[in-house]
């Protein structure tokens, strides 16, 4: 079964929903975080390298941000809350190690990333290490070999390396320690490629994606081979790009605009890592979040201002985004995670807002 979840901010809520094989869904369940909500903050999900968990972060009251650990039923998607941890501060990504037994997160406020423990029964548990940044640290992420974690400055223009030792959970800079980026271009979230050998990375304030080849041996950047626009054709105004995804597969990668609420799609050669423009598309309302499903057949983006989420189709051999369906969800939706390695029979579907 393939589940999808998407973490409202306002309303500290969680919409779980069954991801039908035509691309529908229909409505499980809406699964409280905390109440009464502690509004003014991104909501944050991340799953488990086995998906046998689902970790959301939230403002638990004041300042103070928590992470809270639910396990998932495999058949029903149900979400049971197993505890909550406090987290050092108020945090913009996060995301386990390859392992599962480590919580890396970003925190754009507290100009830090920090390292959690992950427990043996999957939940999150103590603060294990916090790392100053440059100002907005936005994404982290370990490479595919776990051995190394690369994050982002959004302030300083600055994409940090670090070794990650599995067994500890210790990060510990490279020789750099960290990469420039394009300056005021405002790096935001990473990708990386399946095999390992790419990292890209999008502007957040200049609309941009970078290329870069990635040493999987001594886990530094190598030089940027290409810049590309994620700005649909005839953009004007002030850039403010979001998301970035690949596809399971490495075969294609798109992006989110918030003010154009668009997304952007681009066929990667999997040999040189470069990109090809594909199209652009409109999507919901100043679209966030995006999420690719496990099978790489379907996109789901979230738009803060519609309140909705919308499904693309994926279209095979072009990448191109095929609109579906719109779907109401709560307040302020930040945040989708897609589990599972199947689809839902169709059948009892929910009522889209518009095809």
């Amino acid at each position: 079964m393939s589940f999808v979840y998407v973490a409202n901010a306002d309303a500290q809520d969680i919409s779980v929903f069954r991801l039908a094989f035509d691309g529908a869904l229909r409505t499980c369940a809406t699964v409280t975080a905390q109440s009464p909500p502690q509004t003014g903050r991104s909501m944050l999900l991340c799953l488990n390298p086995d998906r046998r968990f689902l970790y959301a972060a939230f403002l638990s009251g004041g300042t103070q941000f928590a992470a809270a650990t639910f396990a998932i039923d495999a058949d029903s998607g149900v979400l049971s809350l197993m505890g909550t941890m406090a987290l050092a501060d108020t945090m913009a990504y996060m995301a386990t190690d390859r392992s599962g037994r480590y919580l890396l997160c970003a925190s754009y406020y507290g100009n830090r990333v920090t390292v959690n423990a992950i427990g043996t029964d999957g939940r999150v548990g103590a603060l294990l290490q916090s790392i100053a940044t440059e100002p907005k640290a936005h994404c982290i992420l370990a490479d595919v070999s776990n051995r190394h974690v690369l994050y982002t400055s959004l302030g300083g223009d600055l994409v940090y390396q670090q070794r990650f030792d599995a067994g500890t959970g210790h990060l510990s800079p490279h020789e750099p320690p960290a990469v420039s980026m394009r300056p005021k271009s405002g790096p935001r979230f990473l990708a990386l490629s399946p095999d390992g050998r790419f990292v890209y990375v999008n502007g957040e304030l200049d609309g941009s994606i970078s290329v870069y080849p990635f040493e999987r041996a001594t886990g530094t950047l190598q030089p940027r081979i290409q810049t590309v626009s994620l700005l649909p054709t005839g953009f004007t105004g002030r850039a403010w790009a979001a998301d970035l995804r690949m596809t399971p597969n490495g075969e294609y990668l798109y992006a989110s605009e918030r003010t154009s609420s668009t997304l952007s799609a681009f066929a990667v050669d999997r040999v040189s890592g470069l990109l090809r423009p594909v199209g652009s598309v409109a999507s919901v309302q100043q679209p966030r979040a995006l999420a690719i499903d496990p099978e790489g057949r379907y996109l789901i983006a979230a738009g803060q201002l519609s309140n909705s989420i919308m499904s693309y189709a994926i279209v095979p051999g072009t990448g191109a985004l095929r609109a579906l369906s719109e779907y109401p969800v709560g307040r302020n939706p930040t945040w989708i995670e897609i589990t599972g390695r199947g689809f839902a029979a169709a059948g009892s579907i929910a009522t889209p807002m518009r095809p």
